[in-house]
């Protein structure tokens, strides 16, 4: 059996936002569906505030496999915080079938699934992005974000003035997008009609008071019971929706935060956005409605992009070929 290992740059190469965000739709739907399986991610600490997660899962009659990823928010510089590998295997014969760069493939599914989150949630004339936060996935979710809307004006905050300064510098010369950076988290939503939380921060940085209404927030950072980056405000305010009901119940900081503080029930999560893209859940449904997609991420996504790029590899011939046996 030919085995493939599809690099970094192989998958920046062929997995494009265009590709990924109907894969993220598809995904999502099999997931409520019931069209495949998972289990909760096991997360484990590491000494010096690292982490190594395991995310497996299977599509109904379909590719099955697993992510291996550690996430080191204070790697040296220049380093990716998330590395890691997802592995694939043949839903035909149940032998090893792939092993993908997963640092790339994860920071292009999360954004995309937002992307996918954003078309069908915020108010179709959503023209202003905030983003909170700087790293990686600032710069992702503007890519893919303008592939679903277009946008007028894009605000960016994160602790550091000068990264800030610089994401707004390469949105301006890169996407050819008006683009600032802002003093304050709240400056920079001031007139936002559609939010990316996407920091490390352990506590709030976006306010239900300061959130106008009509606006659809993608709370992506926080990917388990701990960090939160919206405070229970906005929560409690909000149409929510969940990317996994049940991952998001166990493991989604700012509900079980606002659930916590009194602030809502279980009942709070209206479903998955998988129901809203299936048709059988309203999203939006008023232009005031204040809208949230807790993202966590989920194996599916992976698989869904992982088996694409696969076939694509094989098909297009790149990616480098192992016998294991």
């Amino acid at each position: 059996m030919t085995f493939l290992v599809i690099s970094r740059e192989e998958v920046a190469h062929h997995l494009s936002y265009d590709d990924c965000i109907p894969l993220m739709r598809e995904a999502m739907i099999a997931l409520s569906r019931g069209q495949s399986s998972q289990i909760l991610r096991t997360i484990v600490d590491l000494e010096g505030g690292g982490q190594y997660g395991i995310m497996p899962g299977a599509f109904d009659r379909g590719a099955f496999g697993a992510k291996l990823i550690s996430v080191f928010p204070h790697a040296e510089p220049g380093a990716k915080s998330h590395r890691g590998m997802v592995a694939l295997f043949d839903p035909e014969s149940g032998a090893p079938a792939c092993l993908i760069e997963a640092g790339e493939l994860t920071a292009i599914r999360t954004a995309a699934a937002s992307a996918a989150a954003t078309d069908a949630l915020s108010r179709s004339d959503a023209r202003r992005l905030a983003i909170l936060g700087t790293g990686e996935q600032a710069w992702r979710h503007i890519e893919a974000i303008a592939r679903v809307r277009p946008l007028d004006d894009v605000m960016i905050w994160g602790r550091s003035a000068d990264k800030s300064e610089a994401l707004a510098i390469r949105s301006r010369e890169e996407l050819k997008l008006a683009a600032s950076s802002a003093p304050t988290p709240e400056a920079a939503i001031a007139d936002a009609d559609m939010v990316c939380t996407v920091t490390a921060s352990p506590e709030p940085v976006l306010l239900g008071k300061w959130v106008k209404a009509g606006t659809h927030v993608n709370a992506v950072g926080s990917s388990r019971a701990g960090p939160v980056e919206i405070d229970a405000d906005l929560v409690a305010c909000s149409r929510f929706f969940a990317d996994h009901h049940e991952s998001v119940l166990r493991q989604g900081a700012e509900f079980l935060e606002a659930k916590a503080a009194g602030r809502i029930g279980d009942d709070h999560i209206l479903g998955e956005i998988g129901q809203v893209y299936d048709g059988t859940l309203p999203g939006r449904l008023s232009e005031d409605d204040v809208t949230i997609y807790k993202s966590l991420g989920n194996i599916v996504q992976d698989l869904g992009a992982g088996w694409f790029l696969y076939r694509s590899a094989l098909e297009k011939g790149f990616g480098t070929r192992l016998s294991l046996e």
